[in-house]
């Protein structure tokens, strides 16, 4: 087993898939397309961050390739229809930096509302200005964040505990947390809070959802914050309400165009304007939350990889068996259509192979089977699951 990791994952990451037996080879960087497919050759499991684009186009070259780990929260930058359709499953980590980003907007949040920013750069350019004026507590505020997922969530409590008041606004019928009050539209949420934070997740409907129009509907003097996607905000709109006054500061920490390494020029709308705190996708760059990444991604690769394990996959069925005792696992991925179980136990029965344990599921135009079996079977067994018309993938493990 081969395993290629981008983007500096966590070393952890690694440690763990050499200690089930993989070859482990790490950049600190992103690869383009054709490197990519270059560096696929021969990799089984392929780990990245948010920069690699992995496309269909490289999973059709990636003959060997078994499963992507994406260490961050986001798949958009993975082709999961095509990922699906070759039998490669693809994993993330929906919840490991989570605490990572919340944190960092409490911060900013604080630092925008005390113009610390302003007052850091005067103090370094030997300016004492020991002011009031227009500085604020975040106690009494209001909050509004639009999209009230596994970070929302999280940031209203903590918002609530600072003495925030918090709005929030998701398409998704979700439960309010503590005293937390649900808007019913996004522009009602714009016109009541006095900082607005975007937690939305990477599905193509974001894109571009907030602009000038939006902005516009935010309160004088209001804060604005994207810790999200940045293909989903108007830069040059964001900078015209900055520089008018209408907004009186903002936190950015994604943008629509990323530079691909460390050290790479940084090229914006928003630089050099007051009270705009922009930082480079770090979010969920703590060390704290990049090792917990390393060891969920990597775990659920090496499960993947060794047990046929797809729990919290993103694109395929959901399943886990306990364990093999010895005997061997026959791992089968095929187009979700009635009768594909009985035909894989057929094909079982007619070479006298005895069921030892099964699971199987389906998730949209995918099913997924497990099932054990004892270690003497003819090889021609798998070469039969193969040839089955609904078979997308098969794999025997042991």
């Amino acid at each position: 087993m081969r395993a290629l990791l981008l983007e500096s994952v966590h070393p952890d990451a690694a440690a763990i898939l050499r200690s089930a037996g993989a070859t482990v080879e790490t950049l600190d960087r992103a690869l383009g397309e054709q490197a990519l497919i270059e560096a696929l050759a021969d990799v089984q499991l392929l780990g990245i961050r948010s920069k690699t684009e992995v496309t269909e186009t490289v999973f059709e070259e990636a003959h060997d390739l078994l499963a992507v780990g994406a260490f961050c929260i986001g798949t958009n930058q993975v082709d999961l229809a095509a990922a699906g359709d070759r039998g490669i499953a693809v994993f993330n980590a929906p919840f490991s930096n989570t605490r990572s980003v919340v944190e960092l907007a409490v911060a900013e949040i604080i630092a925008m509302t005390r113009r610390l920013t302003e007052k850091n750069t005067g103090m370094h350019a030997g300016l004492w200005d020991k002011s009031a004026e227009a500085a604020h507590e975040v106690r009494g505020r209001s909050l509004g964040i639009v999209g009230y997922g596994n970070i929302g969530a999280q940031l209203s409590v903590l918002a609530e505990a600072l003495g925030m008041t918090v709005y929030f606004y998701d398409t998704a019928d979700k439960l309010a947390l503590g005293n937390a009050r649900r808007c019913a539209t996004l522009p009602e949420l714009l016109a009541t809070a006095d900082v607005v934070t975007l937690h939305v997740d990477g599905r193509q409907g974001n894109l571009g959802m907030f602009g000038d129009e939006q902005f516009a509907l935010m309160r004088q003097g209001s804060l604005f914050l994207n810790l999200s996607r940045g293909f989903v905000v108007d830069h040059r709109a964001l900078r015209t309400h900055i520089e008018s006054g209408h907004l009186a500061g903002a936190a950015v920490d994604v943008f629509p165009q990323e530079p691909a390494g460390r050290g790479d020029e940084f090229v914006s709308e928003l630089r050099g304007l007051p009270n705009v705190i922009l930082t480079p996708h770090i979010g969920g760059s703590t060390e704290e939350a990049q090792q917990d990444i390393g060891h969920y991604v990597a775990s659920k690769l090496r499960d993947y990889a060794r047990e046929g394990n797809t729990t919290m996959s993103v694109n395929l069925p959901h399943l886990s068996l306990p364990p093999r005792h010895g005997g061997r696992r026959i791992v089968h991925l095929h187009r979700n259509v009635p009768g594909v179980l009985a035909k894989i136990n057929s094909l079982l029965a007619e070479h006298k192979v005895n069921i030892e344990g099964q699971l199987l599921d389906t998730r949209g135009e995918y099913g997924y089977a497990l099932t054990d079996i004892a270690v003497d079977y003819p090889s021609a067994l798998i070469d039969s699951l193969a040839a089955m018309p609904e078979t997308i993938r098969v794999r025997s493990l042991g």
